[in-house]
């Protein structure tokens, strides 16, 4: 699994360098997820344009790098592709969270 982070003026952007997120991954996600994210702005985007399959394990596994942001963070997912986006509305966690379909569009949107 691997991670990159970069900081704009309004957010975090993690990316995973990866095309599954899932059980082989979900606890490996989640530890890099909470090194990554220990420390920066309010809101967390999650670029997962690369990511082409995801389980249940790699859905718990975004949930809880969500719960470890804490109050008053937020993590958003940008970039889903089909396949994925589809695993997110089909559990109903496009409610959860804010989907983008881009990153630009991630980045561009003001949150408040």
């Amino acid at each position: 699994m691997s991670l990159t982070s970069t900081v704009t003026d309004s957010a975090q952007i993690v990316t995973v360098n990866t095309d599954r997120i899932d059980a082989a991954m979900a606890i490996q996600f989640k530890e890099e997820m909470r090194a990554q994210t220990s420390a920066g702005p309010q809101r967390v985007i999650l670029d997962l344009s690369t990511v082409d399959f995801i389980d249940s394990s790699g859905l718990g596994a975004i949930v809880a790098a969500m719960k470890q942001l804490g109050e008053g963070r937020r993590l958003d997912l940008a970039g889903l592709t089909p396949t994925v986006s589809k695993v997110f509305r089909l559990t109903r966690m496009d409610t959860v969270f804010k989907l983008f379909p881009s990153l630009d569009d991630a980045v561009t949107t003001k949150v408040g």
